[in-house]
């Protein structure tokens, strides 16, 4: 029997995503930047979280570490063994060495980020052989849609 090949997108990873685009358009409802995050094991969800920044006054508040640090509390364990992310945009550095350094298994993003991605569009920093772990990467799951979103929040934000 062939095993999975974890870099593709599963039926779970496509309802974990979904579920973070829900967070996505719950972080813009409130005014924060429409990014969501769920941290899952199997199908058991473990800790989600969206965009925080503005609303708790905290720079590191952003969707992948609220959702790691919930899954932490829900094992009591900052080791995110066996686990997988799945966030609508592109890790930013803070974000992708929280993942490596959460030793989480599997990263599924959507929308790439120009500015500041870190996983694969400015550095890969997930992938990195010098590091002494690495993460399996998924890329673009419903990446036109969180592309929408995050567009269209803009747009808005600008007038």
């Amino acid at each position: 029997m062939t095993a999975p090949d974890l870099s593709q997108p599963t039926d779970l990873d496509c309802a974990m995503m979904a579920r973070a685009m829900e967070l996505a358009r719950q972080a813009a409802g409130i005014g924060e930047v429409p990014v969501g995050a769920v941290v899952y094991r199997g199908d058991q969800v473990l800790g989600q979280g969206m965009n925080l920044r503005e609303r708790d006054e905290d720079p590191t508040a952003h969707a992948e570490i609220v959702a790691m640090r919930a899954a932490a509390r829900a094992i009591n364990c900052w080791r995110l063994d066996d686990c997988s992310l799945a966030v609508t945009l592109e890790p930013c550095p803070m974000c992708a060495g929280a993942m490596v350094n959460a030793r989480l298994p599997r990263l599924v993003y959507g929308a790439a980020d120009p500015k500041m991605g870190c996983v694969d569009t400015l550095y890969q920093l997930c992938t990195e052989s010098r590091f002494n772990h690495r993460l399996t990467v998924v890329r673009g799951v419903m990446a036109e849609e969180s592309a929408s979103l995050l567009r269209e929040f803009f747009r808005q934000r600008r007038g």
